[in-house]
């Protein structure tokens, strides 16, 4: 009797099963790059950005990502690779956004406001392989590049507004205009697409590893949340290297099929026009631009009747302005959006039919969100307890690049350790009631107490130094220093502040210096910023400025 050897028919069975398996997963594919080819096939003659004389509907954008994707390809960039941006706001941002996304390149959005020294780092440690700058921050970037120790081979700029290009670095313009289309890139949920670099309380910030199913989620829950609608005309002035404006808001119009109207700054005036030429409908600022509004002469001289949904987060809406803001809008509405970088970034959201009632709340967690208050030992608290805020979410980052302990810390227990503290009340309504540990959030930026520290510290004129914020009229919350000088040493607080400027970006800089003679300490030695915090909370009113001190004894 002949045997039969059925080990071709079984590889071939084998064969067939993942070739299938691989067309179920691409044809149930749902990534970042996939946005603007499903809204461009919705609403192709829809203008889906404006910017200046540009204006671009959803079929332009889609093919102008699929161009500049497959320019990026020909460069020799391929999945996994790192692209760092450092651009103000233009159109040219959304486009790199998707661009990248489409062939695997992650992305690393990097602060316009930060030095070569800090942008150096950031290279570096995401070992970007590509740069592209706005062309008048390129001498910036080419300083930075040149303290970096990472090989960054490919370099491109921005010409926004007629800026002179630089040589040794592409216009991005001829990646736009490239007549090609990009390889197919299998991308999966999982796949690493962004590095967003937070400040946290170390003194160097953390890489949060973003991908699509953390972001895509993520836009679901800032739709049902914020009551998004395809019909929106949204304002984008804040800067797009955060996550709030580039996913709370921009990329989340790009998804419904929403207009964005995007303005390089938050400029008060800019702003104002725009919502009366554009018949905008929404706007998203922190609390520090929404009182610059308000104090704008060109309010009363401008239409802002078509403002319909505004939001806010960084920090917590004064009872009055919250006020001013419904007499001189309205017809407008108002959102409280809190999260972080980690959550990619919404967490929870207060209405607007709660704004006067629960003030100061952070509302309720979204829909894709679920958030408890802990103890010390991850034990959840009664109602009303102070304890950590911790989340469970689909939009959670999939950890901090090249930082497995940090990681491992954030995810202790099977939830996200955010780090700030916070109650709920008895209808689920979170209050943040501390920041996070050595946090400062000046004008909507993340500032490392720790950071500002260790630059006082550089200087041979200090003994000891802390940094925290404190509450200011202009900024809600500004850097404040407490420095004691070596003994026999008659430093003022105009050297220190000069020294820092020399070491970090304005944002960073403190607004209130105090000289004093000692820190407040517990047994252990440990610096008590909870008692400075209080004992100086009256800086911004005492006259204690960049151009004055106090003496402390």
């Amino acid at each position: 009797m002949q045997s039969r050897d059925f080990s071709n028919n079984a590889d071939a069975g084998s064969d067939r099963t993942t070739q299938t398996s691989n067309q179920i997963a691409r044809t149930r594919r749902q990534t970042l790059d996939d946005i603007p080819r499903r809204s461009a096939r919705r609403f192709a003659s829809r203008t889906a950005i404006i910017d200046g004389d540009t204006s671009l509907t959803f079929a332009e954008f889609d093919a102008t990502v699929d161009r500049a994707a497959a320019a990026l390809s020909d460069t020799g960039l391929t999945k996994g690779d790192r692209l760092a941006l450092l651009s103000h706001n233009c159109w040219h941002y959304p486009v790199l956004v998707f661009a990248t996304a489409r062939i695997g390149v992650i992305l690393v959005p990097v602060n316009f406001m930060l030095g070569p020294d800090e942008i150096a780092y950031i290279l570096d440690h995401s070992d970007a392989a590509a740069l592209v700058a706005e062309a008048d921050l390129v001498p910036t970037a080419t300083e930075a590049v040149r303290r970096s120790l990472a090989t960054v081979r490919i370099r491109a700029e921005i010409r926004l507004d007629g800026a002179p290009g630089h040589d040794g670095w592409q216009n991005v313009e001829t990646w736009f205009a490239h007549e090609a289309s990009p390889p197919y890139v299998e991308i999966a949920d999982d796949d690493p697409l962004r590095i967003m670099y937070t400040s946290g309380t170390e003194s160097r910030p953390k890489g949060a590893l973003l991908g699509s199913r953390s972001l895509m989620w993520q836009y679901v829950s800032c739709i049902a949340a914020g009551e998004m609608s395809e019909r929106d005309i949204e304002i984008h002035s804040m800067p797009l290297y955060h996550c709030a404006q580039l996913d709370n808001f921009l990329i989340t119009d790009l998804y419904l099929g929403a207009t964005s109207v995007i303005l390089r700054r938050p400029d008060p005036v800019l702003i104002l026009r725009a919502i009366e030429r554009e018949r905008a409908t929404n706007l998203f600022c922190p609390p520090t631009v929404w009182i610059e509004l308000l104090r704008n002469r060109e309010l009363a001289e401008r239409d802002v009747s078509s403002l319909s949904k505004g939001y806010y987060g960084a920090s917590a809406m004064p009872a009055e302005v919250l006020r001013d803001i419904r007499t001189r809008f309205p017809n407008l509405r108002l959102w409280n959006f809190y999260g972080q970088t980690e959550m990619a970034s919404l967490a929870t959201a207060l209405p607007p039919h709660e704004q006067d009632e629960f003030a100061g709340s952070a509302g309720r967690p979204a829909p894709n969100v679920e958030t408890r208050i802990v103890d010390p030992d991850g034990n959840e608290v009664p109602v009303g307890t102070v304890g950590e805020i911790v989340h469970r979410s689909p939009q959670l980052i999939l950890g901090y690049y090249r930082n497995p302990e940090q990681t491992a810390e954030a995810f202790q227990g099977g939830w996200f350790h955010s780090g700030d503290l916070g109650r709920f009340d008895d209808e689920g309504r979170l209050y943040v009631v501390d920041r996070r540990k050595d946090m400062i959030k000046s004008g909507g930026e993340n500032v490392s107490g720790r950071e500002v520290e260790e630059v006082l510290y550089a200087h041979d004129a200090v003994s000891e130094a802390a940094v925290f914020g404190v509450e200011d009229p202009r900024w809600v919350e500004a850097v404040a220093a407490v420095v004691v000088p070596r003994v026999g040493n008659g430093v003022s607080a105009q050297e220190l502040i000069a020294h820092c400027r020399t070491r970090l970006a304005g944002f960073k800089v403190p607004k209130y210096v105090v000289l004093a003679e000692s820190l407040p300490k517990n047994p252990s030695g440990k610096i008590l910023k909870r008692e400075l915090r209080t004992r100086y909370a009256d800086l911004a009113s005492s006259g204690v400025s960049l151009t004055k001190e106090r003496s402390e004894t």
